[in-house]
């Protein structure tokens, strides 16, 4: 385990996936197991709610249903639940809810209905930061349309409204940037497939996809990154990035699930409109965490 201190997002957080019954349903205590299950192996927390966790297709119930389950699972202080909605009201109050379960930090994407000017990013930001609970910002331009470059970065911690940011962009030089715009600014490792080259450029966390399958041999791979021992740390990441990769990719989800299944944790299927992969990506996948298996990382 880590020790963080007053900066809790710090070390390895899991974006969990959400383990799911053939009839679609959440199935918690394999949730709670998983939860466990990556703490004793060497990740440090888990981000609940996530885009890997499928948030946009729970009912509110079973989205606060799921904070509750990792929190009793594994405790408040390492558990930052994502509160991304397209309010910024509806945001504030899955914020207000992760502060009263106890939880230690928030995870909370820019607007991402529509495209959303500067303006309204701060707003936004500065609305949800009200709850009182630190927000370490999911900076995800692919998929949201909304790019937190780091000038805007740099403003938002400026202000007091984030902590930390998880950088999902894919490109590496802004870590640069963002070290000389706002040095007290955390940078998160957000895309599996660029953790080598962030953790070199300084980042002080990783909020991960493939540790919900390889949570040991990532930790590792992530130990021996921020700790300079490039001589591991390189060999680990040829190893693993025929599956880190798939982090970056559209079917995300239904990859990571997949390999959980094939080491034996309980992935399941995925809610629609989600749908299970190609065979041709099934076969890809299974490959390289076979691949995985036989090189002793499960």
């Amino acid at each position: 385990m880590t020790a963080t201190g007053h900066r809790p997002w710090r070390g390895i957080l899991v974006a969990t996936a959400l383990p799911l019954n053939d009839d679609l349903s959440v199935n918690y205590d394999k949730y709670a197991e998983h939860c466990a299950w990556l703490v004793e192996n060497g990740c440090d927390g888990v981000v609940p709610n996530g885009s890997l966790g499928e948030y946009q297709v729970l009912t509110p119930e079973e989205r606060a249903r799921v904070v509750d389950t990792a929190v009793a699972a594994i405790g408040g202080a390492r558990v930052m639940p994502g509160v991304a909605a397209y309010g910024s009201a509806e945001s504030r109050r899955w914020a207000e809810r992760a502060r009263d379960a106890g939880c230690a930090s928030v995870m909370l994407l820019p607007p991402n209905a529509y495209r959303a000017d500067e303006r309204s990013v701060l707003a936004h930001y500065a609305e949800v930061a009200e709850a009182g609970v630190p927000v370490v910002a999911y900076n995800n331009p692919i998929d949201t349309k909304v790019d937190l470059v780091p000038e805007l970065l740099a403003k938002l911690h400026g202000e007091g409204y984030i902590h930390a940011v998880k950088e999902f962009s894919g490109d590496v030089r802004r870590a640069y940037q963002l070290a000389e715009l706002a040095p007290e600014l955390d940078l998160l490792i957000g895309a599996d497939d660029v953790l080598l080259e962030l953790a070199i450029a300084g980042a002080k966390g990783w909020v991960a996809g493939y540790p919900n399958a390889l949570p040991a041999a990532s930790a590792e791979l992530y130990h021996a990154a921020v700790d300079g021992d490039l001589a591991t740390a390189k060999k680990l990441y040829e190893q693993l990035h025929p599956l880190l990769r798939w982090d970056s990719k559209v079917e995300f989800v239904q990859a990571i699930k997949l390999s959980m299944d094939l080491v034996g944790r309980h992935g399941g299927p995925v809610r629609p409109p989600r749908v299970p992969l190609l065979p041709e990506q099934e076969s890809a996948v299974r490959t390289a965490t076979e691949n995985a298996v036989a090189a002793g990382l499960a």
